[in-house]
């Protein structure tokens, strides 16, 4: 598998250099990515349940936000 690519632009010289990421950065990129693929879902999963109890009582979102206003 090849490894992300980063870009490092020396803004005061205008030189830019592509390079593949090193073994440290893609261990944390793919932490990162595991972390984002989690929240996200858990962020589904949230919002599953929170449609699932609103049909339950038979209300939309909107409805809900005008009780609670």
């Amino acid at each position: 598998m090849t490894k992300p690519i980063v870009r490092i632009h020396n803004i005061e010289t205008n030189e830019v250099i592509d390079r593949e990421m090193n073994n440290t950065e893609f261990a944390q990129y793919q932490e990162d990515q595991t972390a984002q693929e989690t929240a996200k879902a858990e962020a589904e999963a949230k919002a599953k349940t929170k449609a699932e109890i609103l049909k339950r009582i038979g209300l939309t979102v909107d409805e809900l936000k005008t009780i609670l206003g």
